[in-house]
């Protein structure tokens, strides 16, 4: 699997499908072939689908440093199914290098023709079952597994973790309208006055579903979130943070180890399956979110390593089969409500793994799941993998 510094980044919204990981591509681009007078890009799959949408055409024009045409095309005939082909021309317009770039999900690329080292492989082992095996035969707790990998990953999870907590505060104070035609009004700092005004657990649940707001609408206006694992779903994890830190009082240092226990979950998910929207459906960005968060919160409580698990497990267990159905290919509607959701589910996993793990031994593992996920993915339609062409997206059309 790769590093954990590969799932979790910080990038502009709203997508890190659309939007990051063809900025990333772009740059290196640059670094890597040199400036161009001329570019041209050609986008397929999902990126072509949503891409005016999610902005992918700006942010390439954006970041490339010469006169850029993008294209929305079909009929693409490579491995993967969603991503573009980056050319550079010279002042003839005649193409000098060109580039195929894989959308891998959660602002992940694969270029074809060069390989990048920040998808080296980090740790050897690929399943739940393979890391348990190494944590008992070796005597480490989850943590000390990871930093054994990864020795400067707490200082880099720190600064995951300010991010976080800069990204909610900003969507807190923030007020007015989203861009796109949705017109969509920002919501959160109402939720969270709303939360003033409560007690008990209502206040607590209308906080964390605020927090995801605010970092779901931050993303949707296109401003810098983390992958968590990915933009789309970046407000589970955050508020998740926020929550933790303002609200409970933890320890940075323990909430940025949970992220790294939070992460191990996420990069199985990623490994054996996919966080991208368009190749699984949202069940791989906020059921990865929801499982990832659950882990987080179970380590939070002190919960022990198959407790975690079970957390994680029932976080994608019920979230299995959720569509990619973003209206107008917006990632606002149900984006942005899913997130608020996702994240009273993550507490909720946790709840019933300290109490059933009491009761009963669970019989699906993560691992299993996880496959599960992968399976239903690869049956999801089309038109329900981030295409804006079914679900929610094609009844808001019918109904306009």
């Amino acid at each position: 699997m790769q590093s954990l510094t590969e799932l979790y980044k910080k990038g502009r919204g709203p997508s890190s499908s659309h939007t990051l990981a063809p900025e990333r591509a772009c740059r290196l681009f640059t670094e890597v072939c040199g400036v161009f007078p001329y570019y041209q890009v050609q986008l397929y799959g999902s990126l072509s689908l949503t891409g005016k949408g999610h902005g992918t055409d700006r942010v390439i024009i954006e970041t490339l440093p010469g006169e850029t045409e993008v294209k929305m095309c079909l009929n693409w005939d490579e491995e993967f199914p969603n991503g573009f082909y980056l050319r550079g021309l010279n002042e003839n317009h005649i193409e000098q290098v060109k580039w195929t770039v894989f959308s891998l999900g959660g602002g992940t690329i694969r270029i074809k023709e060069y390989p990048v080292d920040f998808t080296r492989e980090i740790y050897s082992e690929n399943s739940w079952k393979e890391i348990t095996e190494v944590l008992e035969h070796e005597g480490l707790s989850l943590t000390e597994y990871i930093y054994r990998h990864e020795p400067d990953l707490h200082a880099y999870l720190l600064g995951i973790l300010d991010a976080e907590l800069a990204c909610v505060d900003r969507g807190l104070q923030e007020s007015g309208i989203l861009p796109g035609k949705l017109h969509l009004k920002r919501s959160a700092g109402d939720l969270y006055r709303a939360s003033e005004q409560m007690s008990g657990t209502e206040k607590e649940r209308m906080r964390m579903m605020a927090y995801a707001y605010a970092a779901s609408e931050e993303n949707a206006d296109g401003h810098s979130c983390v992958t968590a694992p990915t933009l789309g779903a970046c407000g589970v994890i955050a508020s998740v943070c926020y929550y933790a830190v303002h609200d409970l009082g933890i320890d940075l240092d323990r909430i940025a180890d949970a992220l790294a226990v939070g992460g191990i979950f996420g990069n199985l998910i990623k490994q054996n399956a996919t966080i991208s929207g368009a190749v699984g459906g949202c069940q791989a960005e906020i059921g990865a979110a929801v499982s990832m968060a659950a882990a987080i919160c179970a380590y939070l409580e002190g919960l022990d390593r198959r407790q975690i698990e079970y957390a994680a497990e029932i976080g994608m267990e019920h979230n299995l089969g959720l569509t990619c159905d973003p209206v107008m290919g917006y990632v606002m509607i149900p984006c942005i409500e899913r997130n608020a959701m996702g994240v009273l589910r993550a507490y909720d996993a946790v709840l019933l793994s300290k109490y059933m793990s009491r009761i009963k031994r669970h019989l699906v593992s993560f691992d299993m799941v996880v496959h599960t996920m992968n399976e239903t993915g690869n049956q999801i339609p089309i038109t329900l993998k981030e295409t804006a062409e079914g679900g929610l997206a094609l009844e808001f059309e019918r109904n306009r």
